[in-house]
């Protein structure tokens, strides 16, 4: 047993200023102790900084040249490790739209190697497609779009061996109410993006089951005073989460701050969109099928729309972004990469905070939401 010393503890619905928590020898969070309550025993003084929950990364494509879609376990492997370094220890490895052979593939090659992954926890699969509209089609492939199926879907999931978590759809295609109903009936997490659906087509599916809008502004019908679209929606809808991408380049800071304020934290999941460039040097990649040209922070397609196509976003870069624009306190912030995507996601039963008897995976942050260590089941994994 030992017992971490900071400056703060970014606790369940709390911050505490100094003290210390227990980490006990199966690498699980115990009690928190205050400043004047200091234990015997193994002590690892953080000094000024601060301990937080991971962060949970529910919508991330690649890293470090790796793309989901190359359907390679140890491509996943080595996106797991890399993502410790972003302070990430559960993520939702993140399809595009592919052939349905091509996804189920991908579904039972990560079920099938789940327990041998060695970095941040793969909490699930999202799978970003493909029942999409092309006029919003961002970056992905329109040629498999189609309208929801549930049979489809039903094979991926027995593919995944269950770990299918969410999926995206447009809502104005064909057959997405009753999809929406008959999937999110199954626990899985029915989200709203790549779409031109009105304001009524959206909350339609919403009412059906779907809980969450993709990277809301991003692909999607905007917000007119007349026309709310989907924009307006993922505003206004109650008990929604809005996913929200904070690099800079998809959403301006002024708008983030709108929808937060909006929506509140409690609300807001930041994820990353990251594609296969992130953590590499500029150049040329792929996603999934499409060319991608990475330069100055931004990735977008070769082709004559020059859509954004992902980005190259850490999370923990994330979190440090919305409050050096301002826009967002330090708890605030940790939560929106913590407990919201986890609630968003349905893991928050043991993923997400920190909880007696929960897995110690934690980071450490400096005052400038600089990260400085990601631990992993109570054990250090990176030092910065």
């Amino acid at each position: 047993m030992k017992y971490l010393h900071a400056a703060k503890f970014f606790l369940h619905n709390t911050t505490e200023n100094g003290g210390y928590l227990e980490i006990t020898d199966d690498g699980k969070f115990g009690h928190y102790l205050s400043e004047s309550q200091q234990p015997t025993g193994e002590i690892l003084d953080y000094g000024h900084d601060w301990i937080a929950p991971g962060l949970i990364d529910t919508h991330i494509h690649g890293l470090l040249g790796h793309d989901v879609m190359d359907n390679d376990a140890a491509g996943i492997d080595a996106m797991a490790q890399g993502l410790l370094k972003c302070g990430v220890t559960s993520w939702l490895p993140t399809t595009v739209t592919g052939s349905k052979e091509q996804l189920r593939d991908i579904c039972a090659t990560i079920a099938q190697n789940q327990s041998q992954f060695t970095g941040a926890k793969v909490a699930g699969i999202n799978f970003e497609g493909p029942f999409f509209t092309p006029e919003h089609k961002g970056a992905q492939n329109p040629k498999y779009f189609g309208d929801p199926d549930v049979d489809t879907f039903n094979k991926w999931q027995e593919a995944a061996q269950g770990l299918l978590r969410q999926i995206t759809i447009a809502p104005e295609r064909d057959g997405a109410v009753e999809f929406t109903q008959k999937v999110s009936a199954t626990g899985v997490v029915v989200c709203l993006g790549h779409s031109s659906a009105t304001f009524e087509q959206a909350k339609a599916c919403v009412e059906a089951g779907a809980t969450t809008f993709t990277h809301t502004f991003n692909a999607m019908s905007p917000l007119n005073h007349r026309a709310p679209g989907m924009v307006g929606a993922a505003m206004s809808l109650t008990g929604v989460n809005d996913e929200l991408i904070c690099d800079g380049h998809h959403v301006n800071p002024y708008a983030a701050q709108i929808l937060i304020n909006v929506k509140s934290p409690e609300h807001i999941v930041l994820v990353t969109d990251c594609m296969s460039a992130g953590m590499m040097p500029d150049g040329d990649y792929m996603l999934g099928e499409l060319p991608v040209v990475v330069g100055n922070g931004i990735a977008r397609l070769k082709d004559e729309t020059h859509n954004l196509a992902g980005s190259i976003l850490k999370l923990n870069d994330a979190i440090k972004n919305l409050v050096d624009w301002n826009i967002a306190t330090p708890e605030q912030a940790v939560k929106m990469a913590t407990a919201t995507p986890a609630q968003s996601a349905g893991i928050a039963n043991h993923a997400g905070a920190i909880l007696p008897g929960r897995a110690a995976d934690f980071i450490v942050l400096d005052p400038q939401m600089n990260l400085q260590a990601t631990y992993l089941d109570g054990v250090s994994r990176y030092q910065a």
